[in-house]
């Protein structure tokens, strides 16, 4: 009797994984990262080169934080 449960049981385990197998080669995958380039912009405190979009604007400077946008340009 245990041994029909264990047959039972492992072939389950093994229609499971297989039909989650399929199943993952029907679902479209996931669009890929476009790799856009973006500009790059220079602190204006320390020098340090950061993606524009992450880069604080202020007075016509760039700057990496907002403790250095409060020290200013050195």
């Amino acid at each position: 009797m245990i041994k029909i449960l264990l047959l039972i049981v492992i072939g389950f385990t093994v229609w499971a994984v297989i039909r989650a197998y399929q199943r993952s080669l029907d679902k479209p995958s996931a669009p890929a990262r476009e790799n856009t380039v973006e500009d790059m912009v220079k602190c204006a405190h320390c020098g340090v080169n950061l993606p524009r979009s992450e880069a604080i604007y202020s007075s016509g400077d760039f700057f990496c934080t907002p403790e250095h946008k409060q020290l200013g340009k050195k």
